[in-house]
């Protein structure tokens, strides 16, 4: 059996905890741009979703401008504990506000997915210091 070194286990740490950013990344950055590729989409959700109904494509670009930034920062590692905890909020209220998905599961597997991807970022925002692999300084 082979010691890792302290160096070895950061080296890894931070490659893993890297992945897990750019993993919910790719998921936010698609969320972001369908709110301007299709902000029609947008506002079935909220209705849909959230029981927010009436809402534009204005709201859509101006909530997208918004969510750009800070996933943006997120990915770049900037103010951590805002970013990654915003993130970490706005996925954990998606996935719950899916709640009646569940209950027919077999008929919406892929909402399901949300539920690792919360606990990436559940993950991330608990070690955001040691996330340091392609940051900002």
């Amino acid at each position: 059996m082979t010691s890792t070194t302290n160096d070895d286990f950061q080296n890894r740490l931070q490659w893993s905890l890297f992945s897990l950013r750019l993993g919910v990344f790719i998921v936010m950055i698609m969320w972001t741009l369908d709110k301007f590729v299709n902000p029609g989409h947008s506002a079935r959700i909220f209705e849909h979703f959230y029981g927010i109904s009436g809402s534009s494509d204005i709201v859509a670009y101006v909530l997208g401008a918004l969510q750009l930034l800070l996933v943006v920062a997120f990915m770049a590692g900037i103010k951590k504990r805002f970013t990654y905890g915003l993130i970490f909020i706005m996925h954990g209220l998606s996935t719950l506000s899916s709640y009646n998905q569940y209950i027919d599961g077999f008929n919406n597997l892929l909402f399901f997915a949300a539920w690792p991807m919360w606990a990436a970022c559940f993950a991330l925002y608990l070690l955001r210091e040691q996330d340091v692999k392609l940051t900002v300084k």
